[in-house]
């Protein structure tokens, strides 16, 4: 017996079409997410609407390997928030960006409103992690993803690490100090900033 395709519903959100240039408040961005709950959007400091694509299998997994390491690090130290990829950060300056896996130191999250908790919480993680994807183009891209950790650098994070699968290959991003690469990198470790935390590399590089 052959089965017909659902019919679309009618409530169906129709595909997210807006001008090229167009320009938001962090305000408007809220409703616009609010409206689109299926897409994946971020909004850059200039009120620009930066339209994300759902990361590839390989990134995916990387992604949830790193997530599983440092929650299972916060839990033991405590004193520290740790956040997923969904998660948009307003951050000073007006931008709304949603690093990888990121971490606020607890008090910061503490001190924070209920509503704010709910939204997007107005401040820059404490520690940002952004994982590049083999493509060279793209919001994903090593090059716009560099951008975005001058944004976390320049907003207040105290850390910041992107990871680079494809070389094998972690750049830092200390607070206020220029980034340096680590090339053949194995292991990230979180120094006086995040006591303890020393995640290998090798089965995040071999996914």
């Amino acid at each position: 017996m052959t089965i017909a395709p659902p019919a679309p519903r009618a409530d169906a959100l129709p595909a997210l079409q807006l001008p090229s240039d167009l320009c938001l408040s962090p305000e408007q961005f809220a409703a616009v997410c609010a409206a689109n709950p299926d897409a994946v959007l971020e909004l850059d400091a200039a009120g620009n609407l930066i339209h994300m694509t759902p990361t590839g299998g390989e990134t995916g997994a990387r992604n949830s390997r790193l997530l599983m390491r440092l929650l299972a690090w916060a839990d033991q130290l405590g004193g520290w928030q740790v956040f997923d990829s969904s998660t948009g950060f307003r951050l000073p300056d007006g931008s709304v960006l949603s690093p990888d896996a990121s971490l606020v130191r607890l008090e910061r999250w503490q001190a924070l409103t209920p509503e704010q908790r709910r939204s997007f919480p107005p401040l820059c993680p404490d520690v940002v992690v952004e994982l590049a994807s083999p493509s060279d183009q793209g919001p994903r891209a090593v090059a716009a993803l560099r951008q975005k950790m001058a944004a976390y650098q320049a907003n207040g994070a105290q850390l910041g690490w992107l990871l680079i699968p494809e070389e094998r290959a972690v750049e830092v991003w200390p607070v206020a100090s220029e980034p340096h690469r680590i090339e053949a990198a194995n292991l990230l470790d979180g120094g006086q900033l995040l006591p303890g935390l020393r995640i290998e590399l090798q089965d995040i590089w071999q996914v």
